[in-house]
């Protein structure tokens, strides 16, 4: 009989964990409160051996590469529409950057076959038992399951009814960033083209994959702000407080507001759990050691999938061995990628003038922009097992 997991989330880290907990002979179920998954977002991007050895591994590799955008230029300017700094594709788009709702799907497409997928639910109770945990939805029946992995992000759920409230381990790093799609009716490039100003960025480009389509992307400084985070009337009216009064396009971009068919608004955030698991019950991703934006998140949890999986595998049923190796091996790189994120709104929107000269000076020079692409390489690599090696070496793995 092999182990029952069920995983909550089906973004990226949930997925990912799914298709390689199917591959080992697990019963595999992931709830994800959204009615199916999500499209639009940012691109993400993966970049050093690292990343590209796991998902190598996974067997989507040469799928991702064709599903590759090349990676996104993005200038900066001023007030004026002058030309501050251009920061080339492979600055933010590493080794191969995809569209996220084109990896969600791809990711769901090679873990379906050996899981069940249940959207438009969420938990709302776990209690553990001697035999595993009993666990109950805000629409199914209740059901038990020997694990829950809770890979539900940055707001985790899980992490919220096994570990304790958001609080104690979400951090607010002074900013909040929003991204949305509107028509590209400015006749915008590829990239994005963005007005910088002290604390504030307001950026735009044509999409990908429809030129007739563009993403808007902003960014500004704040101390903790207090709102509905399901309340997308909301959110716009902190996004249209932060930015008005600039010009530049910003104006045109604050009125498409009205029309987007989905708004991401957050903020930059980071969490940081003193333990990744409970009993039965473990953190996979930004739910874990996650960082809003700029902290290799997407990267770091297709790596973390991969190393819990195959603990799990190896561990033949014995759960707090599997989970304390799966910590000790990734705590230390996780949380180095992480570190990105605390960088990430000052870089984008630093709060000064002086601030802004600074990183405008430094990066207009090749070799700082080929020092800190080097730098991220390094951050991102780890040593990780062959799972598959090792474990076709013994008896056939069950949970």
């Amino acid at each position: 009989m092999s182990a029952k997991v069920l995983i909550s989330g089906a973004s990226i880290a949930g997925p990912a964990l799914a298709h390689w907990l199917g591959r080992y002979g697990f019963e595999v179920t992931v709830v994800e409160q959204a009615p199916a998954l999500r499209d639009g977002g940012q691109d993400v991007d993966f970049r050093g051996r690292t990343h590209l050895t796991v998902l190598e591994r996974m067997g989507v590799l040469d799928e991702l590469r064709a599903l590759g955008t090349g990676g996104s230029p993005m200038t900066f300017v001023g007030p004026d529409g002058r030309q501050l700094l251009h920061l080339p594709a492979e600055f933010a788009g590493g080794d191969v950057e995809v569209p996220r709702g084109e990896l969600a799907q791809l990711l769901h497409r090679h873990s379906s076959a050996r899981a069940e997928y249940v959207f438009g639910d969420s938990i709302t109770a776990l209690e553990e038992t001697p035999s595993g945990v009993r666990v109950a939805f805000r629409h199914g029946a209740p059901r038990e399951f020997d694990l829950v992995i809770g890979a539900d992000g940055l707001h985790s759920n899980v992490r919220r009814l096994a570990f304790g409230p958001e609080q104690r381990y979400v951090r607010h790093l002074g900013y909040y960033a929003a991204t949305w799609q509107l028509p590209n009716t400015l006749g915008l490039p590829v990239g994005g083209v963005g007005l910088n100003v002290p604390g504030r960025l307001m950026s735009v480009g044509a999409a990908h994959r429809d030129p007739g389509r563009a993403g808007a992307f902003c960014l500004f400084a704040s101390p903790e702000l207090r709102y509905d985070r399901h309340d997308p009337g909301q959110e716009k009216a902190l996004i249209r407080a932060a930015f008005a009064g600039l010009g530049w396009r910003v104006p045109q971009l604050l009125e498409s507001l009205d029309a987007a068919p989905e708004l991401y608004f957050d903020s930059i955030s980071r969490a940081d759990v003193p333990t990744w698991s409970t009993g039965r019950i473990a953190l996979l991703g930004d739910a874990a050691c996650g960082a809003t934006i700029g902290g290799m998140g997407t990267g770091t949890a297709v790596v973390a999938a991969y190393v819990l999986a195959g603990e799990l595998a190896r561990a033949r049923g014995d759960h707090r061995a599997a989970f304390d190796r799966y910590e000790k091996l990734l705590r230390g790189y996780a949380q180095g990628c992480q570190k990105g994120g605390d960088r990430t709104g000052p870089f984008l929107a630093p709060r000064t003038t002086a601030g802004l000269r600074f990183r405008n000076a430094l990066l207009n020079r090749r070799w700082a922009l080929d020092k800190m692409l080097e730098l991220g390489r390094q951050v991102s690599s780890v040593e990780l097992p062959d799972y598959d090696g090792e474990l076709a070496r013994g008896p056939k793995v069950r949970g």
